[in-house]
């Protein structure tokens, strides 16, 4: 930690000169850093000293041979424990976008009104996960699937980290169960993609041309309401080089679905360079690759036995029911040790 306290240092001083602000892109430049320092310096400081704590604890119990003492200390070694464990899984978000909002979306794949249930169950497993963090979220487009579910669906995220912790999320999700849909309970497989985009913030400077954009306004009907099948509040973005479009229909007003929509091209943007570097654009980014069969990350099995299974690290789990009421923390835990062991590009 030595290196990482000189740096924060070395920040600290320059962001204390007068004319730190003169430069502004430099300056959040320097706060982004100073941030993502804190982020690991601050916990662990705080493990010291739960670390003093809990020794100074056990001293005095061994002095005065206080029995009473032992739910205490239980208690402390139970807390440094999961607080060790978080700063943890924390230390292994080294990523330069790894402490970003992000962007979840969701598409239905192979399967009709099967595929359109699984892919609404999907949005409910990652809301749920959020809120267990106390993440804030807002769904910023949603298209009702039909008969059941939704066809797609992107979920805004806000907290610190959350694109490090969600960014194994992206690929193809495949569900196998007996259908709700099919009068003769039938067992059905279906596929939904995840694909998941940091939220670039003020630091991350990222340049469109106007004559590289497309912009396209449209009607929003479903559960919008009257308001918005009246009115062009609808937007789409439309990147000409790469082909690759943002859409925003959930808001009233056109201006805040420009805005959302052009965040949200500017994370997808960013997120396909990751996908170069990582040698796996042409497969997985934007739908390129087929949502069905051979593409999966990750089984959810929920008949005629229950497993998940994540096809890229191994973990099997027999508790698909607490994974889908968003305890997905065990199959992040496992896809960063598996990233950091070398399998994957950082």
């Amino acid at each position: 930690m030595g290196e990482k306290e000189a740096r924060r240092d070395e920040l600290t001083k320059e962001s204390e000169e007068g004319a730190f602000w003169n430069d502004q892109e430099k300056a959040k430049s320097v706060i982004a850093e100073m941030k993502s320092l804190n982020g690991v310096l601050k916990p662990f400081g705080s493990l010291l000293q739960q670390s003093d704590d809990l020794a100074t604890l056990i001293e005095m119990a061994d002095e005065e041979g206080e029995d009473s003492l032992n739910d205490e200390i239980r208690q402390a070694v139970k807390q440094a424990t999961a607080d060790f464990e978080a700063f943890e899984l924390r230390s292994m978000l080294s990523g330069p976008n790894d402490h970003c909002n992000a962007f979840v979306t969701i598409h239905a794949g192979a399967g009709g009104t099967e595929a359109c249930d699984w892919a609404e169950m999907l949005l409910r497993m990652y809301l749920m996960w959020a809120e267990s963090h106390r993440f804030k979220t807002n769904i910023q487009d949603r298209e009702e699937g039909g008969a059941a579910g939704i066809q797609t669906a992107t979920i805004h995220i806000q907290g610190e980290y959350v694109y490090g912790y969600l960014r194994g999320e992206t690929g193809v999700h495949r569900l196998v169960r007996n259908s709700p849909y099919d009068s003769a309970g039938r067992r059905q497989t279906s596929f939904a993609s995840v694909d998941v985009l940091p939220e670039i913030d003020e630091s991350i400077v990222i340049e469109i041309r106007e004559v590289d954009l497309k912009r396209d306004v449209f009607r929003c009907g479903g559960p919008g309401g009257q308001h918005q099948n009246k009115t062009e509040s609808g937007v789409r973005f439309t990147h000409l080089p790469t082909g690759i479009a943002a859409e925003s229909r959930t808001e009233r007003s056109q201006h805040k679905n420009s805005a959302n929509a052009m965040a949200l091209l500017k994370s997808k943007l960013i997120r396909r360079e990751e996908e170069k570097r990582e040698a796996d654009y042409a497969k997985k980014y934007d739908e390129k690759g087929e949502i069905s069969f051979g593409n999966q990350i990750r089984s959810y099995v929920l008949q005629p036995y229950q497993l998940v299974t994540d096809l890229r690290t191994g973990l099997k789990v027999g508790n698909p029911r607490a994974l889908l009421d968003g305890g997905l923390d065990v199959f992040i835990d496992s896809y960063l040790r598996w990233k950091l062991s070398g399998a994957l590009p950082r």
